[in-house]
């Protein structure tokens, strides 16, 4: 997938997520999650300019997500936790959290759009080297990647409007 295709398949994957926050009156929650999942959905893709590691190698799998989802919640702990931030622990922690399941969320919505070409993904990397795919479109179809992106955009605005109270 190119780039408006990934963001498409975030925009899409996280809509269910937007909707279930802003409905809970959590919308600071649900537009970082956003945006943090809007900034790392084209992390894995950074393995183009990387040497020594392959596209669709390590940056592609379950364990990628792990990583950068404790490193990402780390990162928001030592900003916020007891020695960062004066905010009450239990804020910290839920930050901490919610920050790192977004920046894991965002390797997985990469790895699934992936997982539409033919080339696939192989998620379960180093358990097994078998690649996952559903074969569904090449990465650089131009129908599919638009199409994805207006679809995930969509999506998004109809779970902000239909989780906004009215009036």
């Amino acid at each position: 997938m190119y780039r408006s295709g990934h963001y498409g398949v975030a925009l899409l994957a996280y809509a269910p997520v937007l909707y279930v926050l802003g409905s809970l009156g959590r919308v600071g929650a649900a537009a970082a999650g956003l945006a943090v999942v809007l900034a790392l959905t084209p992390l894995p893709d950074a393995d183009h300019d990387l040497p020594l590691i392959s596209h669709r190698g390590v940056t592609h799998t379950l364990l990628f997500a792990g990583v950068v989802g404790a490193v990402v919640g780390v990162g928001v702990w030592a900003v916020t936790g007891p020695a960062g931030l004066a905010i009450a622990p239990e804020q910290a922690v839920e930050l901490s959290l919610g920050a790192a399941g977004a920046a894991a969320f965002a390797i997985l919505a990469h790895l699934l759009a992936d997982a539409l070409t033919p080339a696939g993904v192989a998620a379960l990397w180093p358990v097994s080297s078998e690649r996952y795919s559903l074969g569904v479109t090449r990465a650089d179809s131009t129908v599919w990647n638009v199409g994805l992106f207006a679809l995930g955009v969509f999506a998004t605005a109809a779970a902000v409007a239909l989780a906004t109270p009215l009036g």
